[in-house]
């Protein structure tokens, strides 16, 4: 009978398990040296070696000839463990066996002697779903075994363990394993199955694994179903995930606002099984690829791609920003929770895409209002200053309130205002519309405006309004400047009044 892959290649010994070094090394040192607890708990995410270590811990501590921490797997135990002959280890699922019952029967079990081996050992997978009542039964028996027990707990959840369980254990975290170890072990899995992968597929393959060794060949080997050779196209269809292709060509749409583009580019993912939620999630995190291109000195170790697509990466950086990514990713982010919920996935989907494309022509995000950046290249000094340009200064979410009469000695007419409003116009056109009808005065460093709009002042407060209307400034005449809310006259001249004076008018109103 066929065997999976996933189990027909789990590490025999711990030599062979990928990317836990931190673990290996010291449990092979303490099984050398004979320093062994009698109760392990195994904690990280699925897929890592978590059941593997449980298992040739178990073949170690029992081999006949082990060799420096590692067992032989030559042995009668070795191999009688491995085929389940061997009764002295035990393997319970605690999602099924979590009652107090099933403890107290493990507990009394404890009390029999090894049949074949030196140590009886208890094997409890997914120790988290256990009762309270059935960790309370553990406790006991968990803290002082007899001499010839050995606990090995495993679980992806530890914040659920008790703390008297946590206390009792030598605890060690497993860790998610590399992109390239999984795709390293992938080539190394085909080359002996005698199938071709190539290096992109795998690299594809690893990056969708997320860390799980288990998950990338349990993958690996539901692409090898058809017996051709594993390329990064047939991958990405295979699995119904979006082609790196679609995703540059989706975010090229919405940053150039084509709705039409984007739906149709949907209806082509749609019709070849591309899973919606699975779209969102990748072009979240091509969003987030583009994000370390922006603002990180060395993305090449963050980045899970090939040669090519780092080109084509760098390239679609330079029409993006800082803010405006991080603005899209709020907007996925919420698609993804709606994808979850919602019946239709496919027109969840279109409404993100739609709601970002009309965020920008409604001037909730605007492109145009932040500096394009280049992507951020690595100085030959470690700590040198990167090549990037120059970024304008981030707007203050406060506006300045600048209380003055004209005067011409001190103030005088900005005269590039209208150029200024004309590029709000394209950039800004909420902005622009509040403005009509103003005018501005320089004083300093000042832009100082003047307007009858009441609601000038608590909509350029806000952040992104500010920034829009500097970058416009900018683009105009060339200088940074900050802003102020010119008054009349009467405004400035007007006699403050005493606060508790206001208060006792209030009251008699009243």
């Amino acid at each position: 009978m066929y065997q999976v892959l996933y189990r027909k290649w789990r590490s025999p010994t711990f030599a062979d398990v990928v990317g836990q070094d931190h673990v290996t090394t010291t449990l092979r040192r303490a099984l050398a040296t004979g320093r062994l607890s009698h109760a392990y708990l195994f904690t990280g995410p699925r897929g890592t070696g978590k059941t593997s270590c449980a298992r040739i811990l178990a073949k170690a501590v029992n081999c006949l000839e082990p060799k420096e921490g590692e067992p032989c797997n030559q042995c009668a135990l070795c191999r009688g463990i491995d085929n389940s002959s061997i009764l002295d280890v035990i393997e319970i699922d605690a999602a099924s066996n979590n009652g107090v019952d099933n403890i107290r029967d493990l507990r009394e079990e404890t009390n029999f002697t090894p049949a074949q081996g030196k140590f009886r050992v208890y094997i409890i997978d997914e120790v988290h779903m256990l009762s309270a009542g059935a960790f309370n039964a553990l406790l006991k028996t968990l803290e002082e075994p007899p001499s010839y027990v050995i606990f090995i707990l495993a679980t992806t959840e530890v914040h659920k363990l008790p703390a008297t369980v946590l206390s009792r254990c030598q605890r060690f975290d497993f860790h998610r394993i590399s992109a390239e170890d999984i795709a390293k072990r992938l080539l190394y899995v085909a080359g002996q199955e005698g199938f071709a992968l190539e290096e992109a597929a795998a690299m594809l393959l690893a990056r969708v694994a997320d860390g799980a060794m288990r998950d990338a060949l349990s993958l690996l080997d539901r692409c090898r179903a058809e017996g051709e050779a594993i390329t990064a196209s047939y991958v990405a269809k295979c699995i119904g995930m979006a082609d790196r292709r679609y995703l540059f060509e989706l975010t090229d749409a919405v940053l150039e606002r084509d709705i039409a583009r984007c739906l149709e580019l949907v209806h082509r993912l749609y019709q070849d099984a591309c899973d919606m939620e699975r779209l969102c999630e990748e072009l979240l995190l091509h969003l987030r690829n583009l994000l370390i291109l922006l603002t990180v000195r060395s993305p090449r170790e963050f980045l899970t791609c090939t040669e090519e697509d780092l080109d084509l990466y760098k390239n679609q950086a330079g029409s993006c920003a800082t803010p405006m990514l991080l603005q899209y990713m709020d907007v996925l982010e919420q698609t993804g929770s709606n994808l979850r919920r919602s019946a239709d996935r496919r027109m969840e989907m279109e409404l993100g895409l739609i709601r970002l494309c009309t965020a920008v022509d409604s001037g909730q995000l605007t492109i145009d209002s932040y500096p394009k950046q280049k992507p951020v290249v690595q100085a030959t000094p470690p700590f040198a200053p990167s090549t990037v340009d120059p970024q304008p200064e981030v707007p203050d979410p406060q506006l300045s309130t600048v209380n003055c009469q004209l005067s011409t000695e001190q103030d005088r007419l900005f005269a590039e205002w209208g150029e200024v409003l004309e590029y709000l116009r394209r950039s800004n056109p909420p902005l622009s519309g509040i403005l009509d009808g103003s005018a501005a005065y320089l004083r300093g460093e000042y832009v100082l405006i003047k307007s009858t709009n009441p609601v000038l002042g608590s909509f350029i407060r806000q952040s992104l309004h500010a920034g829009s209307l500097k970058e416009a400034i900018f683009e105009v005449t060339d200088r940074r400047v900050r802003l102020g809310l010119y008054k009349a006259d009467e405004m400035a001249d007007a006699p403050v009044k005493d606060p508790l004076e206001m208060l006792a008018e209030r009251a008699k109103g009243l």
